[in-house]
């Protein structure tokens, strides 16, 4: 166990042993991203059993959700996939927000054709699909990059978020980069102006309607495909590669996260230059107010926070789930030292 977690798990844990039963357990709320609920997830269950003390309470409702929480100050922590604006980060009621990336995912491409058990998609179908300019499966441009493949006359169904989502900036983030049209007329954003298609709510709900509605297409973080078996789609990059979504090519993309980062940590890693990287890939950030008003609380989030971005890193790739370059994760663990009671006393070893 890392000094820092070590000390504030030993100070928790001795509160516990003191009072001799869960009053002392100390509850922390957070919401947002449904990307990474299975990884928080998991990491709640794990440190649970580090700190006794903690208890998370985690509301799967989507970033945009997230963003709103955190800013009115009605959660300890936030959750999110698309990095909030300098003009969020201002109306925010506590404070500086410091924005911690956890691990990075794909999103993927899932669709629900029987007899279709592979699909190739360049960036130019992809955006032609979700701007409804491609309207058939067997439209000449997606069977010119399927030779062979028996695709179906029938019309696409295409499926997007109803809610304000991370998934959906690091979608729309990627359109805008591939597709001057989408940057144009639509553009990037947790919540757009969806041209085409129907509404799911959270990743479980785009899940589900893709696998209930025959012909239909829409994306999702890659445990969720996964998961519930649907197939997806490789995706050519813009190395011209059709790369498939693993682990190894979400990596690909941060390959150069760890020189690029900049302080704040909101970097986009969607269209990544190098020839293994799949195109649609993104990180997500845990948000936490620098000045804490309640220390006991703040304490105990740094020492969660300290433990995901050490030894809470093995446990992503068993998930899908891709953990941070260790040069990124090392400058999120610096900077934590920014997170300190209101006064600006430092929460470790208060």
């Amino acid at each position: 166990m890392r000094p820092l977690v070590r000390l504030l798990a030993i100070t928790s844990a001795a509160l516990w042993l003191a009072t001799g039963s869960a009053q002392a357990q100390l509850q922390l709320n957070g919401a947002g991203a449904t990307f990474p609920y299975p990884m928080y997830s998991k990491w709640f269950s794990l440190y649970g059993a580090i700190d006794p003390t903690s208890r998370f309470n985690y509301q799967s409702i989507g970033s945009g959700g997230g963003i709103k929480q955190i800013s009115e100050q009605t959660v300890d922590f936030g959750a999110t996939d698309g990095p909030m604006s300098d003009e969020q980060l201002r109306a925010a009621k506590g404070g500086p927000v410091l924005h911690v990336p956890t691990v990075m995912g794909a999103v993927v491409l899932t669709y629900n054709v029987e007899g279709l058990p592979e699909l190739k998609l360049t960036p130019e179908i992809v955006a032609d699909v979700f701007l409804g300019r491609i309207v058939k499966w067997n439209d000449g441009a997606i069977a010119a990059a399927n030779p062979g493949a028996a695709l179906p006359a029938q019309d696409i169904v295409v499926v997007h978020r109803s809610d304000g989502s991370g998934t959906t900036y690091i979608f729309t983030d990627y359109l805008s980069k591939v597709s001057r049209a989408w940057l144009d007329t639509v553009g990037r954003g947790t919540a757009v102006r969806w041209p085409v298609g129907l509404g799911g709510k959270g990743n479980e709900g785009v899940t589900g309607l893709v696998k209930q509605t025959p012909f239909s297409l829409g994306y999702v973080e890659l445990v969720y495909a996964l998961s519930n078996q649907l197939p997806f789609a490789a995706v050519k990059n813009r190395a011209g590669q059709l790369v498939t979504p693993t682990l190894a090519s979400v990596t690909a993309a941060a390959a150069d996260t760890a020189v690029e980062m900049p302080n704040d940590f909101r970097m986009s890693i969607t269209d990544a230059s190098g020839a293994e990287a799949y195109p649609i890939a993104g990180m997500t950030w845990l948000l936490v107010y620098e000045k804490q008003a309640d220390a006991a609380k703040g304490a105990k989030l740094l020492a969660f926070l300290d433990w995901a971005l050490t030894e809470g890193q093995n446990a992503a790739a068993p998930l899908n789930y891709a953990p941070l370059p260790p040069a990124v994760a090392a400058k999120a663990r610096a900077a934590l030292a920014r997170i300190t009671m209101a006064d600006g006393r430092p929460l470790a070893g208060k």
